[in-house]
């Protein structure tokens, strides 16, 4: 079966007001691709939402944004009826590109001297709902719903995090580690579909996610040390190489943690 390509299709961006969702949904529109969006912004960053709609429709793409949580069940649902409403008769497999970046989580360590500062229970139970699991009840709705299917592309934003410790990064790192698992499973349950998934690993990023673990700075003082290019990687560098797997090109990759990070992690 010939992928028609990207021209016209629709991108489904969850995290899609800021880093590396903001920029990938840009980027997928000057591919000609329309863009559904999922935020959850308050009335102070909320115009960051605003400028993502505004580059998706001066590259002539459609954008319809949601502001809800997209980790909730039922605001997952509500979402994706509005999503099939919106298409009508155009619904079956219109998602072409899923994009999961979603970062919320709690960034505290397990064992503190005090132990109202060490992680609890509902806060790790919290950080890998929202950034590993949510990805597959999201992938769930889209498969069934009818709204993904050949020539389906899936990623997941991962790090170096996943496989390397930083202080107060526990949760998160359990939840990009349960991520990529969560990737590879997709990848193999969904072959037979046409549907390709793979994380992506970017090079650590200056972005709002990134300036609230504790020990940004330094993070960034080393990525810039590490990296052989001498800088950090930029939220659209990572939207340039989404762009170029979503294309019909790279339906044979799945299943991979593909970095992106200018060779910060292998010189790490």
């Amino acid at each position: 079966m010939t992928d028609p390509g990207l021209k016209g299709k629709w991108a489904l961006i969850l995290g899609a007001s800021s880093g590396f969702g903001g920029a990938t949904a840009a980027r997928l529109a000057r591919e000609g691709m329309n863009v559904f969006g999922v935020h959850l912004d308050r009335k102070a960053t909320l115009p960051a939402a605003e400028r993502v709609q505004e580059e998706i429709r001066e590259a002539g793409g459609e954008a319809v944004f949601f502001n809800t949580n997209a980790a909730g069940h039922e605001e997952r649902a509500q979402v994706v009826a509005q999503m099939k409403n919106h298409l009508g008769a155009g619904a079956p497999g219109a998602v072409r590109v899923l994009l999961h970046s979603l970062a919320f989580g709690t960034l505290k360590p397990f064992i503190a001297g005090d132990l109202s500062g060490a992680l609890t229970p509902k806060q790790l139970e919290m950080t890998l709902d929202v950034m590993a699991n949510s990805l597959v009840y999201w992938v769930q709705d889209l498969v069934r719903g009818g709204l993904m299917g050949e020539g389906g592309r899936i990623f997941a934003m991962t790090s170096a995090g996943g496989h390397r410790v930083w202080p107060t990064y526990g949760a998160v790192s359990a939840a990009k580690a349960a991520l990529e698992s969560h990737i590879r499973q997709l990848a193999a349950e969904l072959a037979p579909r046409g549907i390709a998934a793979n994380s992506v690993q970017a090079g650590v990023t200056d972005t709002p996610a990134l300036r609230k673990i504790p020990g940004a700075e330094e993070m960034i003082k080393t990525a810039r040390r590490m990296n052989p290019h001498g800088r950090l990687t930029t939220p659209e560098q990572v939207a340039d190489a989404i762009a170029c797997f979503s294309l019909p090109g790279a339906r044979w990759m799945t299943g991979n943690v593909i970095r992106v990070d200018g060779g910060e992690d292998i010189a790490g």
